[in-house]
């Protein structure tokens, strides 16, 4: 699945308007959706230590500082974009919701990162394959061509054919991949260490919104100091 960016992000969150329920220090509660519609809606809660998100987009819970909108706060500016860090983020995570057939609401299985160990696996062949003797520049680039094409047909019949077929399908079609091309048989090793786990679209959307409900947070606060307990627009 195509990860959200910060262009359709604002496009989802164009009309949310954010609502302070309570705001004591690193207590806080702030709710942001648009009016009429609980589309995309989200909250933020913060005690000592934590905060936790929560909406139409799931639910994930983080832990590092005492105040965690400090943690998340990021400079921002007249056209300066949204900063967001997944990975680091990630790794303070005390808590997410389940899908039902998945452990952690936000990594999942990625079927491009598992294409791009075969493409990687496919270009180291064709860079070391056996080069005709004494051949000039140009037999030696049609040697190469040559034997590509062969590969690229065994690969997208033995192992991207099953692709649609789900995560299971695809790793047991590139585990089992085995062809012999001239004197070379050719599959690819050491699978159970590649990393084929993506950020989930919900949780890429999470990060997003928390850099913006804490600058949106923010601007509200300079421009309203008393704004706890209003209703404050974007």
């Amino acid at each position: 699945m195509r990860q959200p960016t910060e262009e359709s992000f604002l496009k989802d969150i164009a009309q949310h308007e954010m609502k302070v329920l309570l705001d004591s220090r690193t207590h806080r509660h702030l709710r942001f959706r648009q009016r009429g519609s609980s589309n995309m809606w989200f909250e933020l809660v913060t005690w000592p230590g934590s905060l936790a998100y929560s909406g139409d987009m799931g639910c994930f819970v983080f832990s590092r500082l005492e105040d965690m909108f400090e943690f998340f706060r990021t400079e921002y500016g007249e056209g300066q974009k949204l900063r967001i860090n997944p990975s680091y983020w990630g790794e303070k995570l005390e808590a997410v919701d389940r899908l039902g057939h998945r452990d952690s609401g936000h990594r999942e299985f990625s079927e491009g990162k598992l294409r791009k160990h075969v493409e990687d696996a496919i270009k180291t062949w064709v860079e070391e394959c056996d080069e005709p003797y004494d051949a000039s520049d140009e037999d030696v680039a049609a040697a190469k061509a040559a034997f590509k094409a062969e590969l690229r047909e065994a690969i997208e019949e033995d192992v991207y054919y099953h692709f649609d077929e789900g995560e299971h399908e695809a790793r047991k079609a590139v585990n089992d991949f085995q062809r012999k091309i001239g004197d070379q048989t050719y599959n690819f090793q050491e699978t159970w260490e590649w990393d084929c786990d993506d950020y989930t679209y919900r949780f890429i959307w999470c990060c997003y919104a928390l850099a913006w409900a804490i600058q949106t947070y923010d601007k509200a606060s300079i421009a309203t100091p008393e704004a706890a307990l209003t209703e404050v627009s974007k």
